[in-house]
Parts: C-alpha cells; structure tokens; sequence
C-alpha cells in the first residue's frame, strides 16, 4: 500500500467509530499536506503502522510490554521514510518478535484500524503524535517469539483478558473490531 493507496483509503474510510473517523480525516489532510509524514523528523503528527496480531484460533492476540513506555501495545513502528504501511507493519511485527516476516500472515490486506496518539517528550526526542495505521494478522502461536530489545515481554494475551493489559479506547476498539471479524469470516 504505497502512500496514494493509503490518501485513498484515509480519504474515503469508514467507519462507526466517530474518534476514528476524525482520525481518518486528519490523516487524508496530513497525507496531503506533508511529503515528510512518513519521517520521523517530519511534523509533530507522523505516520506509524502496527498489527493487531491474532492466533489461528482466534482466541488470543500478542501483545508487548513496550520498554520506552512501560505500558502493553501491539507490535509496531515508525516508517523511518517507508511510504509502504503494510510492508513497515509486517517489518515491525517481525523484528519485534523474532520471526521471520514469512510466518506473519495478513487476514485483510485493508486497514483495520486508524488511531492517533501522543507520546511524550523523551530524552532528545520532544512530544509528538503519532498517526497509526493497523493492520490485522496472524501469526502461529505454537511459534517460539525471541523478542528484541524494544520490549521486556512479549505474551499471547486471551482475548478475553486484554482489558487487564490495557484500557485504552484504541485497544478496546482493536478488540472489537477483531471479535467481529472473527464472527463474520470464522463462523
């Protein structure tokens, strides 16, 4: 998905989240404006991709305990330059536990999810937003995850108990909007 794919997508989203519709909209605008978006040193809002990652069963997802921020997230990253956001979600995702990228399967090449959030000012890096573009995987979960050094832990949460990980409307939308796909395409 290279960056007009991903204009027309944020353009013409949809979506019964009124948060993630303005996100959408906010993303098309930034798309459209900055040609530095996909950098990191580009404006206070750039571009990011990550994965909600769910088994074969679809009863868990796997979730990391983010060093920098010390809080549980799903796997993902900034572009660093990369205007492709399935191809930068898939890097991440594979760095980020070890695996090689061909044991990390799309179920939809569409985004699945559109959040914006702010990260706070760190060490030589100030406040910025991050506008993230998620998609929805797969990955074996019989697979051993080596981890890397952005996490302390990597860990196969039951769906049932990612609230207890974490609270944030993002991830409880992630939750269920994979729910629901799971009741549409594995019923």
């Amino acid at each position: 998905m290279d960056r007009q794919a991903l204009e027309q997508s944020l353009c013409h989203y949809r979506t019964r989240y009124p948060e993630e519709a303005a996100y959408a909209r906010r993303g098309c605008a930034l798309l459209r404006s900055s040609p530095d978006c996909f950098l990191r040193s580009g404006p206070g809002l750039h571009v990011t991709a990550s994965c909600w990652v769910l088994n074969p069963a679809g009863t868990h997802t796997l979730l990391m305990l983010h060093r920098k921020l010390e809080r549980w997230f799903q796997p993902g990253g900034h572009c660093d330059g990369d205007e492709d956001v399935q191809r930068v979600a898939r890097k991440e995702c594979s760095e980020e536990t070890g695996l090689a990228a061909e044991y990390i399967h799309f179920l939809s090449p569409d985004v699945f999810d559109i959040d914006i959030h702010r990260i706070p000012a760190r060490r030589q890096e100030p406040e910025h937003q991050h506008l993230d573009i998620r998609f929805l995987m797969e990955i074996d979960d019989r697979l051993p995850l080596q981890g890397n050094s952005e996490s302390h832990e990597l860990r196969w949460v039951p769906l049932h108990e990612v609230h207890s990980y974490n609270r944030e409307l993002s991830i409880h939308r992630l939750l269920v909007k994979s729910q629901e796909w799971l009741r549409q395409h594995r019923a």
